[in-house]
């Protein structure tokens, strides 16, 4: 089995979708409440995603980092997207940005950060991990804030409309790296810390807000 199968079946075999939370979110099963607490939540990562992108980048050769750093200057632009989403709930900018997050939910942006800092390939499978479910989850969320929640359109899935765009690129820029891997079992871990990270933060979501 190839590496890049075996990372694609452990992305999916821990996919967030599967997440008690996301399936509730799919479900129509939250209140409008339980959203703002995860735009809050949530929150504490969007606003490092640039951060970890530039991570990788740092590690990288000037002829390999110019995609990289297209995909932190995206990154950088989504940020107030997601500060028009929270709004769409409730959430005011200045709430938004004053919430510390919860303990739980900083370990595991602490987590995602630290794999990105660790060396080029940890940070490479770290970022794929985290991006290449993020179309899918996108388009879930889409359905679901039309379907159940009475949020179709502008501020409210904005955010998750470029993502169902950009992530695909994204992705793509890593996964071609991936290809080039000699290092199956630290890209493996790398792997599986990034979705350990990444279910954790949802865990978090639940335990404060739902």
């Amino acid at each position: 089995m190839s590496l890049l199968v075996r990372i694609d079946a452990e992305i999916e075999k821990q996919s967030l979708l599967k997440h008690p939370f996301y399936r509730s979110w799919s479900e129509g099963k939250l209140t409008q409440e339980n959203l703002a607490g995860y735009s809050m939540e949530y929150f504490q990562l969007v606003k490092v995603v640039p951060r970890m992108v530039s991570n990788v980048a740092s590690f990288a050769s000037p002829s390999l980092s110019g995609p990289i750093r297209e995909n932190m200057e995206e990154e950088q632009t989504h940020i107030e997207p997601w500060v028009s989403f929270a709004g769409s709930l409730g959430v005011t900018r200045s709430k938004l940005e004053s919430y510390q997050g919860a303990p739980a939910t900083l370990e595991c942006v602490k987590a995602l950060e630290s794999l990105t800092a660790s060396s080029f390939e940890q940070g490479v499978a770290a970022m794929y991990a985290y991006e290449k479910q993020l179309p899918q989850i996108s388009r879930s969320k889409i359905d679901g804030l039309r379907k159940y929640y009475g949020l179709a359109g502008g501020d409210a899935t904005r955010y998750f409309e470029l993502h169902e765009e950009a992530d695909v690129r994204h992705a793509a820029v890593w996964r071609a790296f991936l290809a080039r891997s000699k290092s199956e079992g630290l890209v493996m871990d790398a792997v599986a810390g990034s979705l350990r990270a990444q279910n954790s933060l949802l865990d978090s979501v639940m335990a404060n807000h739902c």
